[in-house]
C-alpha cells in the first residue's frame, strides 16, 4: 500500500457521507460522490479522500485529471461519456487503487 505513504499527493477530492460509507463497505469511489475538487492534478496522481468535516478518508490513483472532474463531479458514471466526449473509467478511483486511512 505505497499510496498511504505518498509523501505529496497532487490534489484532494471531498466526498459526500454515502460516498465516504461507499469507500469503507469497500467499493469504488464515482463521480456522483465527489463534491469538491481541490488542486490541479493529473491521470493517475495520487489524491487524498477527504469527508466534508475534513477528515481524511483516505488516498487514491484519480482515473480523471482534475479539470475532468469538476466536470463529471455529481453526475453518474453512466453521463461520463456524454460530458466529457469520451468514455473513461466508471469510477474516479477504483477500489484497487485506494487505501483508507481512517475508520468510520
Amino acid at each position: 500500500a505505497w499510496i498511504a505513504g505518498a509523501v505529496n499527493p497532487a490534489g484532494a477530492l471531498i466526498v459526500d457521507d454515502g460516498a465516504a460509507r461507499a469507500l469503507h463497505s469497500g467499493k469504488s469511489l464515482l463521480p456522483a460522490g465527489v463534491v469538491g475538487i481541490e488542486g490541479a492534478f493529473e491521470r493517475g496522481d495520487c489524491v487524498v479522500i477527504r469527508t466534508r468535516a475534513g477528515i481524511e478518508a483516505g488516498r487514491g490513483l484519480s482515473a480523471y485529471a482534475a479539470a475532468d472532474i469538476r466536470l463529471i463531479a455529481g453526475h453518474k458514471s453512466g453521463e461520463i461519456a456524454t460530458i466529457l466526449g469520451y468514455r473513461g473509467r466508471d469510477e474516479i478511483i477504483h477500489r484497487d487503487d485506494l487505501v483508507l486511512t481512517e475508520a468510520r
